[in-house]
């Protein structure tokens, strides 16, 4: 089976291309997993970075919500949410005053809720574990179509090499559908973590926001 004389040039590209294929794949989940963990850092400082900002606001009222050691961050940041609305509601006039002076203080870049980023940064990383199985077939037809374009004209011969070809190739496809596999598990376990990270900046952010509309509001009318 001769190959098609206009493309003949193209083999050896095409099998260097295919032999990287693996490597390629499995460097690129590399940086993935880096990524992942990257993500995994900076979730961890979000969160204590919230939890530091609403300790600051809650500190020194009488009474406040303090989990133990072991009490994960958000189940914290939801424990100085319910204290914020609490004072803002019905707190005492001096709690109200001194929760009032400290958002106003430490609540002016709000640097803790910049959120885009992130949000961006996890987006990407989920969606491109769908692209692993994609590269897998892709540099399976990569080492097929060098096999295709040799100039061997036995068909015999050709067959032969063509799954010889494949045989090495189909490694990149292993390669692929393992890296998703993994990294669709990894997300699977970060994914609860980042979800309620998203939605404690929203809790914050509609906490605040409400608590220093009504202690204004309060901190007007004469006592």
């Amino acid at each position: 089976m001769a190959p098609f004389p206009q493309f003949t040039s193209l083999a050896p590209l095409l099998e260097t291309v295919s032999s990287l294929s693996t490597v390629f794949i499995v460097a690129v989940f590399a940086m993935h997993l880096f990524a992942f963990f990257v993500l995994w850092l900076w979730w961890r400082r979000d969160l204590r970075a919230i939890v530091s900002s609403l300790d600051d606001f809650t500190r020194g009222l009488r009474h406040r919500s303090v989990l133990g050691s072991d009490g994960h961050l958000t189940d914290q940041i939801d424990a100085f949410l319910a204290d914020v609305r609490e004072v803002a509601e019905s707190g005492a006039a001096e709690d109200r005053q001194s929760l009032f002076h400290r958002m106003s203080v430490l609540d002016e870049k709000r640097r803790y809720l910049n959120s885009m980023f992130f949000e961006t940064g996890w987006n990407i990383c989920r969606t491109l574990i769908e692209a692993y199985p994609l590269l897998g077939i892709l540099g399976t037809i990569l080492a097929i179509g060098a096999a295709l374009q040799t100039g061997v004209q036995t068909q015999s011969v050709s067959v032969g090499l063509i799954v010889g070809r494949f045989g090495e190739a189909i490694w990149s496809t292993f390669a692929g559908l393992a890296a998703a596999i993994v990294l669709m598990m990894l997300n699977s376990f970060l994914e609860p973590g980042f979800e309620r990270l998203t939605e404690n900046r929203a809790a914050v952010r509609e906490t605040v926001g409400r608590a220093k509309r009504e202690l204004a509001i309060r901190s007007e009318k004469p006592s």
